[in-house]
């Protein structure tokens, strides 16, 4: 069985064809600018077929999901022969409220409800909504499922996801806090989970997706228990641009400093000038600012004589601490701990970042071994655990489009 994964953005999609056999990439490409002038990365896996990229006209999410149907069955990037040789699509969704625990065959009644949740995820599903409906126009009859960003945390108790605001709030518009990411959290838990023993129930894990977008999970007998993202990806860390969790009247603040603008102009001040970005006033990329903060990327280690940019050392410190401030927390929620796991591009990637973070967790005995943490990540697991330490440190990288294409095949089979 072959499946499309497609991760539609508002102005971008990204896709991969697994073959599910094997669980292997057939291919993967992204469609930028999508609406703008546009262009095309379509990269054969599987044959050794040139890869294309080139800008290319895409006025379009429909127009963009035509062309990569093309580039997947042409003779000169193709790896497949037909359209008929993909037999089902699977679609990132960001956020499917309360209804949704977890991924689902989408028909009327779930497209429906995805629009119900716009209000909950304008930035994202929207998008995911355009994302389907091209797909059905391009490829009518194939069946189509919805994996969501918030399933997994369907599981968060009530005392840890409503939010202490009048209580008709959560009743009448179902606001209450969903967490995010959670096909990765899910993912990387099942698999620290099998380096544990194999045997979910009872194990205590802290996962840990720091990227651009970073989010921290408290996961119990396999489920979540807690999560640092809330009715919207802002709430949590401070990430690559987003502020995370601030005083909310920074809101009018902000509005009132920059002469009087609107509610929606100072949100996305926080959401698209802040965090690490904000701080440093050099990237939202971890890797420039542990460039400008004198870190060599590779093992982490200071660069003798390197000129150090103080705001860019005061970003690293600012999420590290943030980081160990939740785990701390999600420790106690959890009642101990027996993994914590890094993963996503930040956590798998950057030896610095992890150091840091637990840097701040030795005085409760979580001890990582830095002959271990010196590189950057291969894409395989990494036990970084020092002996002696109260609890294990992983490194596990992540594949959220593995998740998706395997639930696809349950659903459809």
């Amino acid at each position: 069985m072959n499946i499309l994964v497609i991760n539609a953005g508002s102005s971008s999609l990204k896709y991969q064809l697994f073959n599910m056999e094997t669980e292997s990439i057939l291919a993967k490409g992204l469609c930028e600018r999508i609406g703008i002038d546009g262009h095309l990365k379509h990269t054969p896996v599987s044959n050794g077929k040139p890869v294309f990229d080139s800008d290319i006209p895409l006025p379009s999410h429909a127009e963009a999901i035509k062309i990569v149907i093309e580039k997947l069955t042409s003779a000169d990037y193709g790896v497949v022969e037909s359209l008929s040789e993909i037999n089902a699509i699977g679609h990132r969704v960001v956020n499917g409220g309360r209804r949704f625990s977890t991924s689902v065959l989408i028909d009327d009644e779930v497209i429906a409800a995805v629009e119900s949740c716009v209000r909950l995820a304008p930035l994202h599903n929207p998008a995911n909504l355009m994302g389907i409906a091209a797909c059905q126009k391009a490829m009518p009859g194939v069946p189509q499922v919805a994996v969501f960003d918030t399933a997994f945390h369907n599981s968060v108790p009530d005392h840890a996801h409503i939010y202490p605001i009048p209580y008709k709030y959560f009743e009448e518009h179902d606001i209450r806090r969903y967490g995010y990411h959670g096909t990765s959290h899910r993912y990387v838990s099942a698999l620290a989970v099998k380096h544990l023993g194999g045997n979910a129930e009872g194990t205590k894990i802290i996962t840990c997706h720091l990227g651009n977008g970073s989010s921290i999970a408290a996961i119990k007998d396999g489920m979540s228990l807690d999560t640092t993202m809330g009715v919207t990806p802002l709430e949590g860390l401070a990430m690559g641009t987003r502020c995370g969790s601030v005083d909310p009247a920074l809101v009018e603040i902000i509005a009132s400093i920059e002469g009087g603008i609107p509610v929606k102009d100072a949100m996305s001040i926080l959401n698209k000038q802040s965090g690490v970005l904000g701080i440093s006033g050099i990237s939202s990329d971890f890797r420039d600012i542990e460039a400008a903060a004198g870190i060599n990327a590779n093992d982490g280690s200071e660069v003798e004589g390197a000129e150090v940019n103080y705001r860019a050392k005061l970003a690293l410190r600012v999420f590290n601490y943030q980081v160990a401030k939740f785990i701390g927390s999600y420790i106690v929620a959890l009642g101990g701990v027996d993994a914590i796991v890094f993963t996503a591009g930040v956590g798998e990637n950057s030896p610095c970042t992890r150091r840091g973070i637990c840097e701040h967790l030795k005085g409760i005995g979580i001890l990582m071994d830095e002959s271990k943490n010196g590189s950057r990540g291969k894409g395989e697991f990494m036990d970084l655990t020092s002996e002696g330490s109260a609890a294990k440190i992983f490194v596990i990288p992540t594949d959220e489009e593995l998740v998706i294409a395997r639930d696809t095949m349950e659903i459809v089979k």
